[in-house]
């Protein structure tokens, strides 16, 4: 372009005057000046749209639309780890707690505890520390893993919560995931702890799932391509932990289904609902005391149906951005409790529980969050009465309020508030918990 403009230049200059030329010089210098201010404009909008894209790819899958996060599948979210090398992260976490009763005597009314759902440890203690070691195993497989580190009277234990590969080149939308697996039942139970929004469980996911079930098998996933999100998948898992044990059916003895549907209303909000079955074999499950257990032989059937809805002003969730979540979980049970006395008795009960939560981030870094939740239980029959099994005056219920603050994504401290009336004693707890993460860590579901 230079060599254009100088001939143009030499031309005009032997064919008009000096002065002529002069004001055709001066015409072409403003040309010039013209088209560098153009492309500079140009350049520096194409930088603000990859810096702006780069933002974009940073954000977490739980502060993303739904439509985005359907999107992002566990092959894309580590896609980004450095291709084969391993991805490894660390959450540490910790807490200082205060109860008003013994929380070695925690008990739900009418539904004996079994699996990991004991209360949170009193005064100061490390919580649990996890472990995450991730990768690409070739360009068909991604492969996961996570340990949890904890302290269990005095002494250090270790157990693989999370041991998976996952397909990344399945045709038609779908996916299939191979070893221990947090089951992809409900919206909650797939959740690690220190992304949950309070510091435990809710009541239901207690009584029905020891808190959070986790087990071995496999599961297919299928993704609609449609515009409104639509996934479907089923699991096939061993069955041998809370809520089932035995693994029946020679080592597959649970199964899941699941269906979800999402979308996004506008720029400001997004939502999602999901309803799952889990069902299973068991032969004699504990619960209740340790040393005086329930004794369960039979048939469990959950159902789950579950609701999210988000909010953030045109999408910008780092000022402001809201979350209501609700899930509404039913147990039927049929077959033989074998209590601690050795007498057996037959039993077919349908028991109830929900909750339902909100956060708001009401400025960056501050949230504020409230929980109620709430359980109910035909009445087993008078053969159980003075049992883990017999119902209270009234249905076992919590409240909690919470308050965090969020220096950044890697931390964050927690004030929370429970008033706890599960059991024949009202509780109040209070206490401080801190999440802190470093290295690196995949992106969480919606």
């Amino acid at each position: 372009m230079n060599r254009i403009i100088f001939t143009s230049v030499l031309l005009a200059c032997c064919s008009t005057t000096p002065l002529q030329a002069q004001d055709e010089i001066e015409l072409l210098r403003q040309e010039i000046l013209k088209l560098r201010a153009d492309y500079e404009a140009r350049i520096s909008t194409l930088e603000h749209k990859l810096e702006t894209a780069g933002e974009k790819s940073a954000m977490t899958a739980d502060q993303q639309p739904v439509a985005q996060v359907a999107e992002t599948t566990a092959a894309g979210i580590r896609a980004g780890n450095n291709a084969f090398n391993p991805a490894i992260g660390l959450i540490f976490q910790g807490q200082a707690w205060a109860y008003d009763n013994d929380p070695r005597d925690y008990t739900i009314s009418g539904f004996p505890l079994g699996g990991e759902t004991e209360p949170v440890a009193e005064g100061l203690a490390l919580g649990e520390t996890e472990i995450d070691i991730s990768a690409n195993v070739d360009d068909k497989f991604t492969a996961w893993l996570t340990m949890a580190l904890a302290i269990e009277d005095g002494e250090v234990g270790v157990e693989i919560e999370e041991a998976w590969l996952e397909t990344l080149s399945l045709p038609a939308g779908l996916s299939a995931r191979f070893g221990r697996m947090f089951s992809d039942v409900g919206y909650l139970n797939t959740k690690h702890a220190h992304s949950w929004d309070f510091v435990d469980q809710p009541l239901a996911y207690k009584a029905f799932m020891g808190g959070q079930y986790i087990d071995d098998g496999a599961r297919l996933t299928w993704i609609a391509p449609t515009e409104l999100y639509v996934e479907l998948g089923g699991e096939i898992l061993r069955g041998d932990r809370y809520p089932f044990v035995g693994a029946g059916n020679s080592g597959s003895g649970a199964r899941t289904l699941h269906a979800r549907f999402g979308g996004d209303a506008g720029f400001s909000h997004s939502w999602q609902a999901g309803i799952s079955y889990l069902s299973g074999d068991n032969e004699s499950r504990p619960s209740g005391a340790e040393d005086n257990p329930h004794l369960f032989t039979g048939d469990t059937d959950l159902w789950i149906a579950d609701l999210i809805w988000k909010w953030s002003p045109n999408g910008n969730w780092k000022q402001r951005n809201f979350k209501f979540q609700f899930e509404y979980l039913h147990r039927n049970e049929t077959g033989i409790y074998s209590l601690p006395d050795g007498s057996q008795h037959p039993l077919d009960l349908d028991q109830d529980g929900w909750y339902a939560q909100a956060v708001y981030q009401f400025m960056p870094r501050w949230r504020l969050g409230a929980r109620l939740e709430a359980l109910s239980s035909e009445d087993p029959g008078a053969m159980f009465d003075g049992t883990a099994l017999a119902l209270s005056d009234s249905d076992p219920s919590r409240y909690s309020l919470m308050a965090d603050w969020s220096n950044s994504e890697f931390s964050r401290l927690r004030l929370q508030y429970t008033r706890d009336e599960a059991g024949e004693t009202h509780d109040n707890q209070w206490g401080i918990q801190y999440i802190l993460s470093i290295g690196a860590h995949g992106a969480h579901s919606f």
